[in-house]
Order: structure tokens, then sequence, then C-alpha cells
């Protein structure tokens, strides 16, 4: 049973829902940042859009969940209640909303100096209203389906986050409404002929052309529209359903369920009172839960505006093959000859890439394991996985299916592989698989086995990977390739409780050994220093841990992009703790634990975060870093981020985020740091050179 409130020190936490809003918040800044280009501060509205769609969806969906289920559950972070959460993100939702609406309007105004216009469809005159008009009939017009709502025709399931133009309409006196879907084919907008930075929205033409659809009545109020629903599908829901055939066809199943789940909110693009009261009526839906935009309600169109104006867009950047690895030299032998780190987006994702390319074709090679969380559309890794099968290697894939929203890929990556002989594993019943890890077996010449482990922060995604900053380590350590084989074996047989040397695996283990590891700061007093780069912070347990880390004298810095339920400064109890989030160009992602000082140093690269969830539900994994010039470079990268006086926010008693003044120092953007100084490290080719003399050397004296 969970604890009650009053068992928990409120006094230094905060909701984990209005921490993640006052994210997003920043993520509107950068939209706000007049030093960000103007098509990529237009992108940043699109990126916050999308991000409160899916906080909708998920947490929001959730918290109506248990406020039927468990009204009078109480957040053990903020003492609140299902009903009190909802309320309060409602409060703070309905402020974002209108500063977006204010920062789109005034992107889209400096935009007009470059030829950039979103024009309205009842704006446009001769050649162009023709050309749109001809573009309706021939495009859009064959493929809508009018519906008018009355006693004879049942209000229609509205998709989750379709667009739909919706009246009110009046005949004889009689209301009644009208919808109209915005077709899936038809692109988001529509170009007009020569004036390539000049545009109209598809909803926006449907929605002039309601007079038209619905011709036979008057037209009282119209706007753009939107549902979003309730996601939080449950992955165990009628697990011995009689239809139920395997995981796989079980997810399928739940997918199609997603789309009918309940409302929990409307967007209106533009105000329509009575049309409101009308929609609110018909999905059951409280004032609070609407929200009227000016806003388009969808911003992935933005990404298909085109224009050649350099100025308009981030510099390009490309990321690297690092210089301390030979292109040409198998991956292989230069993992044996030291352990190899990648950072992600400033280097290439390609050495891994290749490390795979040539393990599937090596004879040498017997088996690949490696676990799969995310993947991208077109994913190299999946089709070097394939070859390797159809090389004969044995390839065993752990496919977490309930990877949210990102099932329906993974079920038809899953397919793929196991017909190119793969043998698919979908993880433990009820624990999600999060971890990064890659185990390849190659058997010598000499009949002995060798090992190479790749663990990473990020997923095997080559589209993310060149937008999210990740670290991805190689090692041939046969201790970590021990614990590695036992892992893998332990994930087969559903095994959650296995003993590991030196990763730290969650949920078996990593919480314990975390908190150990904060206990041996405890023990410095104000000798202990603690680190940590993560995602998020919610963990109740691990939360306290720190404040008496604090309390004990402990300097404590915490790096937390998202959430984050601890809060600094508070006197006598986290006064020694700061928290800045990092919110730029690349999303940081990665996480880095470190513990200690000096050569004592403890420093974990992990997939997991200090989140309930990370560290009791999922599979998660911490790998040490052993190799002392790693050990270093991650030392001073650290204190690069903790540096950054651009993009880092400092976190205040408040629960407040504000900018970090830079005083007398040079202003130091970590991003744009490391963008000019990506990591470098001393080259295989040296390493090997350095080898192939030492044995030079013994082979002369014994001669």
């Amino acid at each position: 049973m969970p604890q009650a409130a009053e068992a928990f020190d409120l006094s230094y936490t905060q909701n984990r829902e209005l921490s993640w809003l006052k994210f997003n918040a920043r993520v509107l800044e950068e939209a706000a940042d007049t030093s960000v280009p103007l098509m990529e501060r237009l992108r940043f509205i699109s990126i916050f859009t999308s991000n409160l769609d899916e906080f909708f969806m998920v947490r929001v969906g959730s918290l109506f969940d248990l406020n039927l289920m468990l009204p009078n559950d109480i957040d053990n972070k903020s003492g609140y209640t299902p009903k009190d959460q909802l309320e309060e993100i409602f409060k703070a939702v309905r402020p974002l909303i209108n500063h977006r609406d204010t920062i789109y309007q005034d992107i889209c105004y400096e935009l007009e100096k470059y030829g950039i216009k979103n024009i309205s469809a009842h704006e446009l005159a001769g050649k162009d209203k023709e050309y749109v008009n001809n573009y309706y009939n021939d495009r859009i017009r064959p493929l809508i389906s009018p519906q008018i709502i009355d006693a004879n025709h049942p209000f229609p399931h509205l998709k989750n986050k379709e667009l739909y133009a919706a009246a009110i309409l009046e005949d004889d006196g009689r209301h009644m409404l009208g919808i109209v879907g915005v077709p899936e084919p038809v692109p988001p907008i529509v170009v007009l002929p020569e004036q390539e930075g000049k545009f109209v929205r598809t909803e926006d033409i449907i929605l002039h052309n309601m007079k038209k659809i619905f011709k036979i009545y008057h037209i009282a109020e119209k706007c753009i529209i939107s549902v979003t629903r309730n996601a939080d599908i449950s992955y165990d829901d009628d697990k011995f359903d009689e239809d139920y055939i395997d995981f796989r066809t079980h997810m399928a199943k739940l997918l199609r369920q997603r789309e009918r789940l309940a409302p929990v909110r409307l967007e209106m693009q533009g105000d329509a009172p009575a049309l409101r009261t009308m929609l609110e009526e018909k999905l059951k839906l409280s004032r609070d839960q609407t929200y009227i935009c000016s806003c388009p309600l969808n911003l992935k169109y933005v990404y298909k505006i085109k224009s050649t104006e350099k100025s308009l867009y981030y510099d390009s950047y490309t990321p690297i093959f690092p210089d301390y690895l030979s292109e040409s030299m198998p991956m292989w032998e230069q993992i044996k000859q030291r352990d190899v780190l990648l950072f992600y987006p400033y280097h290439s994702m390609k050495p891994f890439l290749k490390l795979l390319k040539e393990s599937a074709a090596d004879p040498d090679v017997v088996s690949i394991h490696i676990t799969i969380y995310r993947l991208a559309r077109n994913s190299a890794v999946v089709k070097h996985l394939c070859n390797a099968a159809e090389n004969g290697k044995s390839v065993t894939v752990i496919v977490e299916l309930r990877a949210r929203f990102d099932e329906k890929n993974n079920i038809e990556w899953a397919q793929e592989l196991e017909q190119s002989g793969c043998n698919v594993i979908y993880g433990v019943e009820d624990y999600k698989c999060h971890s990064k890890i890659c185990l390849i077996t190659r058997q010598e010449k000499n009949g002995h086995i060798s090992y190479i482990t790749q663990i990473g922060t990020g997923n095997y995604n080559e589209s993310t990977a060149a937008l999210y900053t990740d670290f991805c380590l190689f090692t041939a350590d046969k201790a970590i390739a021990s614990d590695a084989v036992d892992f893998f074996h332990n994930m087969l047989i559903g095994g959650l409780d296995g003993s590991y040397k030196r990763l730290l695996v969650a949920p078996s283990s990593m919480k314990s050994s975390l908190t150990e590891l904060i206990d041996d700061e405890i023990d410095k007093g104000s000798n202990g220093h603690i680190i940590i780069k993560v995602n998020s912070i919610t963990e109740r347990d691990l939360i306290d841990k720190l404040a008496e880390a604090s309390q004990h004298g402990v300097k404590v810095e915490l790096i937390v992009r998202g959430i984050c339920c601890i809060v600094p400064g508070i006197a006598n109890k986290t006064e020694n703790i700061t928290v800045i989030s990092i919110v730029g160009r690349f999303l940081e992602h990665s996480r880095v634990y470190c513990f200690g000082d000096g050569d004592s140093r403890k420093i974990y690269i992990s997939s997991a975060d200090i989140m309930t969830r990370n560290q009791t539900r999922r599979v998660e994994i911490a790998c040490p870093v052993e190799s002392k010039e790693i050990h270093n470079w991650l030392s001073s990268y650290l204190d690069i981020l903790l540096k950054d006086n651009v993009k880092a926010r400092f976190l205040l008693p408040s629960g407040d985020y504000i900018n970090i003044e830079p005083g007398n120092t040079a202003p130091l953007s970590s991003q744009q740091y490391f963008m000019e100084n990506p990591p470098e490290f001393q080259s295989t080719i040296v390493y090997r050179r350095r080898f192939v003399n030492f044995f030079r050397k013994i082979f002369k004296r014994s001669k």
C-alpha cells in the first residue's frame, strides 16, 4: 500500500505534472528567444504543442482514470488528490496556450519579411483564388465525408488529435451540428504557384468551403476543432481474452482501442460560443477542458515550409565520424585496444552501425544480443541484424512493444526480424525493457570466446542520434561482458532478480546501489560531492536520500532537463542542492551519475532516470566508466554543463526557473561548445602502433 502524504516531508518537493509544465514552458522560451533563427523558433512552437498533446493524452488521461478509481489517492510530492492535480494543471495550461499564441503571431509577422506567409483562404484573390478553388475541387472535395448531427444522425467518433471543420447549421429554426474531417492523404498545406513561401493550410480551405459543403443550411458559427483522447492504455488488460494469441497480437488490438478512449480535451481555433457549448455537451467535457486558440491546432505543417534564406535556420551541422577512430580498421580491433565513447549528436552513429555490419559478415562472430526500444523509420540497425541472422549468426532481439506511441512501429520491425531468422523476445511481463545494451560474441581462432559490449543512454535510432545528446560506450572488458551474458540469460527466462558484479540493473539492484553510492558521499560530509544528469527526478526515496546528503553537507549538483520534483535551496533541507535545466537546439537525453571527486570518483552512464518507473517498473542498466581517459573527459563534460550560462535555467526554492546571469564570465552555451569541440581521445591507430612497438621491443630483446 502506498504511504499517506503525511508520511513524507513536502517542504522540499513539488508535483511532477506541474514541474513538467514548467519544462514545456522552457521549450516555449526557445520559441520566444530572438537569438534563435525564426524557422527554428516556429519549430519550437510545434515541439511545445506536440509535447502538450502527449501530456494530455498520457498524464491527464491517467489522472482522470485515477480520479475515477482512487479519488482519495494522495501524491507523495505535493499532497494533491487526482482532482487537485487536474485543477492545478488546467489553471497552469491556459496562460501557456495564450503565450504560445502570442509568440506564434509575432513569428508569423517576422517571417512575412522573408516572403513566408500563411494566407487565409478568404484573403485569396485572382489567380491564387482560382488555383486553390481548383485544388479543393480536384484534390480535397472527393475525399471529404460531411456529416450532420441531429435526432436521426448520431454524434460521430472524432479521432484522437485529428482536425475537423465544425459548424452550427440552421434550418427553419432548427440548430444542428455539421462536421467535416480533414482527409489524412491531403498534404497539410497548399503552396501557391510561383510563391514558394506563401501557402494556405488545408483545414482552412475546408472551413472556407463549409457554406458550399452544407449548402442547404445557414452557417451560424464555424471553426476548426480537435479532440484529445486518453491514450494511457493498460498493456495488461484482457490478457486472457479468448482472442489472445501472443503479445504482439495483443498489442495490435490495444492500439486499435486507443483511438476510442474517452476525450480529455477539446481545442478550437477561433471562438464560437454556441458551438463550444454544443461540443462540450456531446463530448462530456467541462469548460476547463476546452481551449480556444488563435494558433493552428496542428503545427506539424511547419516542417513542410521551405525557404532558401539560410538565416532562418540553424547553421548546418553534420555529426562527425570521430577522428580517434579509423574508418578502415575493423571496429572490433579498435575496441579491443581500449574502451571507445561516442557522444551523439556531435559524433555520428556510423561507428556503431559499422560494428554491426562487420559483425554480421564476420565468420568468427557467433551471436548478437540486443535490446530494442525505439527505432528509426528506415532502420539500418534492423537491416544489419537481419543480415547477421541470414548469415547464420544467432541473433536475439528483445523488442519492447510497449514503447509508447512507437508500438505499431515496433510490431512491424519485430515481424521483419522474425522473418529473417532472429529470435525475437518481447521482454518480461509487467516490466518495460528500457535498457540499451548490445553484446557481440566471437569465437577466436584459438578457440577462446571474446566479447564486445555496447551500452548506451539512448535508443538505437539513427534519426534521434542526430537530435538527442546521448552516450554510446563500447568495451571489451570481460567483467562487463560477463554481466551482459547474465543479463540476457535472465531476460530470456524472465528473471529480474539476477545479481551483477559491475552493472547496476533495475529493478533488481539499481535503486539500492544508487542509495549506497549516495551513502558513501554522506559519510564524507562536506567533502562529499554528487553530480547527476538525468531527464527527470520523481522517485521519492532517492529524493529523500539526496536531501539527506544535503543535510550532511554534501554538495549535490543536479542537471535535470525535465521534471524535477526535488526543490533546491530549502534551509536545513536542500540548501546544498542546486538544479539547472538545459533546453537548446538538441534534446538533452543522456544520463550520467557521478559520485566523489579526484581519482576515487565513480561515474556511470545509464538508460535510467531517477523516476519510480525507471527504478522499479522497468529493466534499466547503468554501466561504470572504467577507462581513465573517458572518465576524465566525462568529468570535464559535466563541468562544462554546470558552467552553461546561455541555455541553462536555474531552479529557485519557489519552484520557478530563471536565467543564469553570466556576470563577468563569457557566455557559454554547452551545446555550442561541444559542436565546436567534440570529444577527442587517443587515436586507436596510435594505440595499435604502441602495441606493435611494444612487442617488437620484446622480440628484439629475446634475440
